[in-house]
């Protein structure tokens, strides 16, 4: 009996007509560990976002527009794939006749989230608190039982005394009597420790109670609590192990708690509504975590260099060793993954390398495989976009890099990215600059000849923590200012279905100029590919801004570059006339 068929079986036991199934798991992190990944179990899907809604007949999958190509390829034929937001969930629900009952594991759902899936359909929903999908699957992989560890000062700049001491400020203003901080990337910001508890971010599972008195309770697995965290903290933070949670809740009555909407599960927020208030504002740690102080900024340009060393010099290997030996888009990224070891300070990928050539570029998030693993060869586009963890920051980068002769049409879209990447980095900030302006004049010149991406021109950041943070971002959704210090990542792109993708990614920063304006600097230091670019395209201004940029990167990589990677920088970087 296949996993569908099982899982209609507990549906039946459960007296439900459908079962909800997120790609998260409860702790709401994109990059979910292998043996929570509930979503991949059932369906196949590998995407870092999606739903699956199962009926007793039928069974869907709902994805953005960045992973329908990749769905179309890994997902087993069980599923039709919806594009969301073209089909959501909602639209398949109002077609039934009769209510139904949904049923869903309360604690991978927020309340905003089911507000969002069930929208005005008349539907019965059912808290499940064990998950079904736990029930059928028989051989996960282990649980890590890697042990926390404090973050150096000389890495994050600031004591985490002082950013309690925000919070408590924050808490008091509000007249908040306590901030339930549940996203996990918060908590390892606000006390300065790292793990291992997600792929590719150091993160440090748990929950955290913070009064406005400044008395901090992280709930969480006791058994990776060293005694020497234990000792640092002393009585300024109590670990209590995670289970016990519910318990202490009920000993808090008629409390104002602000929780964090993003990340506190139906399950939690149930729980506390019925003897306390729920205070609806945005968990303060986000805009804290989202503006770096000097330390951060100093210590991330140290990791683009690092980072910049081994992606230039994997360039010019490919683009010198691709006719002479069989280079495909597995190897390409192991090749990249061996260049980056070779600095001591590299520590692992902040996300899983896209290495796709050709059509597989054309797939947005596209991840290779021994199934799909093309060749490297002829004349096409390679997109190549990879991260890197250092303690000194997270990076991300992508390069569009020509492989042959690349053809008219793939310069004039190249170079139509290129400016449109270049708007976004000259772009004049001013105090009530929200990401969306900037998202809108990114897409402008794509725009102009009928094309545009499917996600968004650019996202926010950690520091040595997840490679996409918010509230920052450029999207035409985000309604967020940005403010100086913010990390962002500036990558417009065009992806032609079965033929070429075309992405150019950096990493910027906003610099505060004067009181009422800022600017973007760029933190990668990676050339772009001239061998892409019809310079007949790019203005006076662009060809400037471009032979700038390049000429920075030719001092900075310079010293660092053997005899024949220093004749390739010097060409790579020198002026487009």
């Amino acid at each position: 009996m296949n996993k569908i068929n099982q899982l209609r079986n507990i549906l039946n036991q459960e007296t439900c007509d459908a079962y909800l199934i997120p790609k998260n798991d409860e702790y709401f992190g994109e990059y979910v560990p292998e043996n929570k990944d509930r979503l991949k179990f059932i369906s196949g899907f590998t995407g870092s976002t999606g739903l699956a809604l199962i009926l007793k007949n039928k069974s869907y999958l709902f994805v953005d527009g960045r992973y329908t190509l990749q769905a179309k390829t890994e997902v087993n034929k069980d599923f039709k794939i919806c594009e969301v937001p073209k089909i959501e969930p909602h639209h398949i629900l109002k077609n039934i006749n009769k209510k139904i009952t949904l049923g869903f594991d309360p604690k991978l759902f927020t309340l905003n989230s089911l507000k969002n899936i069930i929208s005005e359909n008349s539907i019965n929903l059912k808290p499940i608190n064990f998950n079904l999908i736990d029930k059928i699957w028989k051989n996960k992989s282990n649980v890590n039982h890697n042990k926390f560890y404090l973050f150096e000062e000389k890495y994050h700049g600031e004591n985490y005394l002082n950013k309690i001491g925000k919070i408590s400020k924050f808490l008091k203003l509000k007249n908040i009597d306590y901030l339930l901080s549940t996203s996990v990337e918060n908590i390892s910001w606000l006390l300065n420790i790292r793990g291992s508890d997600a792929m590719s971010s150091p993160l440090t599972n748990g929950k955290i109670l913070f009064n406005k008195n400044r008395k901090i309770i992280f709930f969480t697995n006791i058994n990776k609590v060293t005694p020497q965290i234990k000792k640092f903290f002393g009585n300024k933070v109590i670990f209590i192990k995670e289970e016990s949670f519910i318990n202490y809740l009920r000993k808090i009555k008629k409390s104002k708690i602000l929780i964090d909407k993003k990340t506190c599960s139906f399950y939690y927020e149930k729980n506390i509504h019925s003897s306390n208030t729920v205070i609806n504002i945005e968990d303060p740690i986000y805009l804290l975590k989202a503006i770096k102080n000097k330390t951060e900024i100093n210590n991330t340009k140290i990791a683009h260099l690092f980072d910049g060393i081994a992606l230039t010099k994997f360039i010019f290997w490919s683009k010198n060793n691709y006719k002479k030996t069989k280079l495909t888009e597995i190897s390409a990224q192991n090749k990249l993954e061996m260049y980056k070891k070779q600095h001591q300070e590299y520590l692992y990928p902040s996300f899983n390398t896209i290495s796709g050539f050709g059509s597989n570029g054309a797939i947005v998030h596209y991840r290779s495989s021994h199934k799909t693993n093309k060749q490297i060869k002829g004349n096409n586009i390679f997109l190549l976009d990879s991260g890197s963890q250092y303690f000194y920051g997270t990076t991300d980068v992508t390069r569009t890099i020509a492989i042959g002769k690349v053809s008219n049409f793939q310069k004039k879209i190249y170079s139509t990215v290129l400016r449109a990447h270049i708007a976004v980095a000259s772009y004049k900030l001013k105090k009530n600059t929200l990401g969306k302006h900037i998202d809108k004049i990114a897409r402008a010149p794509l725009l102009k000849l009928g094309y545009n991406y499917t996600h968004g021109t650019g996202h926010g950041v950690g520091y040595f923590l997840n490679v996409h943070e918010g509230p920052q971002g450029l999207s035409p959704f985000n309604n967020h200012k940005i403010f100086p210090g913010m990390i962002l990542s500036n990558e417009p792109g065009f992806y032609k279905e079965n033929d070429f993708g075309i992405r150019i990614e950096n990493l910027i920063y906003c610099e505060r100029v004067n009181n009422n304006h800022s600017k973007f600097i760029n933190l990668t230091m990676v050339p772009f590919d001239k061998d892409c670019i019809n310079k007949k395209l790019l203005n006076k201004n662009e060809i400037n801004w471009i032979n700038t940029y390049h000429q920075k990167i030719f001092y900075i990589l310079k010293p660092f570059m053997n005899n024949v990677e220093l004749k390739m920088l010097t060409k790579a970087c020198s002026a487009i006339s």
